[in-house]
């Protein structure tokens, strides 16, 4: 055993020498060339200026994907609270984020992706990135960087749109871009204080140093919580530097650092929800004293505008699972990925112009263990031990745009193939408790999987775009949820498989922006997740996962921004929606039939309406309602539909030396159910299988540039 561990603590160490090697190579050949030639290093404070800055960019890029897309500039973000992914992803019609505790442990979906996951467990269903590197590996996406600290703006890809990131699951990707030395020049000092104690300051610094940009970001934040005791805290730090080594070699070098600690917010009966739902039922938390991503990417630009990019990452993420009970579950993970892609922008393929991308992704779950021990016993003894390293996800994809017409009505044909390769590695070397199931108690297991893509893109008016495509996406189990931290066996899932359809419109002119879409996803052996036995004080949730037979996932979004007024001067009043309507449910299931999946509303809808003066200063009202939802797989108990209201004011500088804002929450101090735990058959018995949300809150944040 300690051998074993020596080869992998080598291979870690081997890893991230490579990533900080490199870089210092990089350093070092430049800084001697500056020295050879008497450059002087002098630190400027550069401005970006020029038609587009890089959030603009990718939203142009968005524009020219076959399906639904957005980007989010998080400037819009924190013109309000910005805490969570609840938060960031407000406003995306097709997106399910509802923070249940004021962390980063939000209910998360895509148009239904990963649909039963509670609230705190590793996610499942989306690719998170940060800076195209991974924090999603074979065990699921650990939850605690998501609060997209230092970042300049977020990517959102639906379903198989998101194939660029190699991403082949049902709900896409969502790409966190951090802040650079051009996008965030000089000091940034930013205060939030708020409701249930909450506070957060942040401070940031960036600038350019001739070939050299760089960024840095610390940042703290408290809370109290909403639910009695469900208080937390933690600390994020933010590096990002980049090297235009040569005209043609360029390197970037990311390190984020997360460490948290806190209380659960605990589930509820839907009367003790009504009555209190401030009430803690259980006092159980999660601990994570260090997570860390290290990011290296390095371009090579060729003669021919074509480009190789080499990109390297470590990602570890160490927590304790149920810190404070007497069964606390210890994890421990390492992941290591590498992704390789060849861009040719500006070619021709049968006499017209073409853009072709292929990309192999590897992530290599190197170290995954948790250990579960009985507090109850003196010496606190290991009851159960769980181990998933050597787990791997490996995709090599190729994407081509080809344009068959241009003029007016321009039209682009999408094609794609994507070819994964999944080995689940999963044994259970010890328990106390006898497996008395007929499973066994170790699972290595290697599937492959071919994921194909077509769509076309047609430009009807130079207003109005028309997409739509026709994707295979591939979502294997994580290896937690082969076997859990309190697991005595293995269980062999099989990966989930869906063919998607989708058609869209896109339109924008000087009054309007929106989009409206409709989905169809035929999905086979669904990943379900049934909690058989909730959280108590003294022990943690029990949770198993299973393949479904056949089920549907389909669809409406629609966002539209729209202008109602504007004067000469530049003020104007803005009507923000968005709208999602959403069908889940089984196809012909022989138990269940075609009862709906629980979990997520059929319909949600957000609303803005805003005055935005030209010298800075802003107000407006919004609403956010979501209509009520079974929690069961019998479809025996729902959560109560909700509409709650809100307001904001704040102000930003012409100079944009300063801002700041007040955002009020829940004016009505309404008692609703935010997300829920779920459950195979409650019989129609109120069960604690409900989150609170949050009551009348208010919060004011306000950020200073030097």
């Amino acid at each position: 055993m300690r051998k074993s561990l020596k080869k992998v603590n080598k291979f870690r160490a081997r890893h991230i020498a490579a990533v900080a090697s490199a870089f210092c190579a990089s350093a070092t050949l430049q800084a001697q060339e500056n020295q050879a030639a008497g450059t002087d290093v002098k630190l400027d404070t550069i401005v970006v200026s020029g038609s587009q800055t890089p959030a603009a960019a990718a939203k142009a890029d968005a524009q020219a994907v076959p399906g639904a897309a957005a980007v989010i500039d998080n400037a819009d973000v924190e013109r309000g609270r910005a805490a969570n992914l609840e938060d960031i992803l407000a406003f995306q019609p097709g997106v399910f984020a509802q923070a249940t505790g004021g962390t980063g442990a939000a209910k998360i979906s895509i148009r239904g992706s990963g649909i039963q996951t509670s609230p705190g467990y590793f996610r499942e269903g989306i690719k998170f990135l940060y800076d195209g590197i991974p924090i999603t590996g074979p065990g699921g996406t650990p939850d605690e960087m998501l609060n997209a600290a230092g970042v300049n703006y977020t990517e959102v890809l639906y379903g198989g749109n998101a194939l660029k990131y190699t991403a082949l699951s049902l709900g896409g990707a969502i790409n966190f871009q951090t802040h650079t030395g051009y996008t965030a020049p000089g000091l940034r000092v930013g205060l939030q204080a708020g409701s249930y104690d909450n506070r957060k300051w942040q401070a940031s610094y960036g600038g350019v140093s001739g070939d050299v940009d760089y960024f840095v970001q610390l940042q703290q934040d408290w809370r109290h919580g909403f639910q009695h005791g469900s208080n937390g805290k933690g600390n994020d730090g933010v590096v990002n530097i980049g090297w235009k080594i040569t005209s043609r070699l360029d390197s970037r070098l990311t390190v984020r650092h997360r460490e948290e600690q806190y209380i659960d917010g605990s589930t509820l009966t839907l009367e003790a929800l009504r009555k209190d739902p401030e009430t803690q039922r259980v006092n159980s938390g999660r601990r994570k004293p260090g997570s860390t991503l290290v990011g290296l990417t390095t371009g090579y630009n060729f003669d021919d505008e074509s480009r190789l990019e080499l990109a390297l990452g470590y990602h570890h993420f160490p927590h304790t699972n149920g810190w404070g009970s007497t069964l606390p579950a210890e994890w421990n993970g390492v992941d290591l990925s590498t992704t390789l892609r060849y861009i040719r922008a500006n070619d021709t393929l049968f006499g017209k112009k073409s853009k072709t991308t292929l990309t192999f992704s590897d992530t290599y779950q190197d170290k995954g263990e948790t250990r579960t021990y009985d507090r109850t016993q003196s010496g606190g003894p290991l009851v159960n031990f769980v181990r998933y390293d050597g787990s791997r996800d490996s995709v090599l994809s190729g994407t081509n745009d080809l344009r068959l017409a241009e003029g007016p009505h321009e039209t682009w044909l999408t094609t794609g193939l994507a070819y994964t390769r999944v080995r689940r590695n999963v044994r259970v070397p010890f328990s106390a408790s006898a497996n008395t199931t007929p499973f066994g108690k170790a699972i290595d297991r290697t599937d492959t999987a071919v994921a194909p893509r077509i769509g076309l893109r047609f430009q009807a008016t130079p207003e109005l775009q028309v997409v739509g495509n026709v994707t295979r996406s591939v979502d294997p189990s994580s290896s937690w949820g082969l076997a859990g931290s309190s697991a005595v066996y293995v269980r062999n899932l099989q990966p989930q498989k869906a063919t998607t359809f989708e058609l869209g419109l896109r339109g924008n002119t000087e009054w309007l922006d929106g989009s409206l879409t409709f989905y169809r996803s035929n999905v086979s052996n669904e990943l379900l997740t049934i909690v058989l036995a909730q959280a108590t004080a003294t022990t943690t949730a029990v949770v198993v996962k299973a393949n479904a037979g056949k089920t549907v996932h389909q669809g409406v979004e629609a966002g539209l921004t729209a202008k109602l007024w504007k004067n000469t001067e530049g003020s104007s009043v803005v009507l923000r929606q968005a709208l999602t309507v959403s069908d889940f449910h089984y196809d012909k299931d022989a138990t269940f039939g075609s009862n709906q999946l629980p979990g997520l509303p059929r319909r949600a809808y957000q609303a803005e309406l805003q005055y935005q003066d030209a010298s800075g200063f802003y107000a407006g009202l919004n609403v956010r309602s979501a209509s009520s939802y079974f929690v069961d797989y019998a479809n025996s108990l729902k959560a109560p539909s909700y509409a709650i209201l809100g307001a904001r004011v704040g102000y930003e500088a012409p100079s944009q030396k300063y801002k700041f804002y007040v955002d009020f929450r829940n004016l009505g101090d309404k008692h609703y159910v935010s997300a829920t735990s779920p459950s195979y058959n409650l019989g129609g018995v109120d069960s604690a299988v409900f989150y609170p949300g949050e009551g009348r809150s208010v919060f004011a944040g306000v950020t200073f540039r030097y």
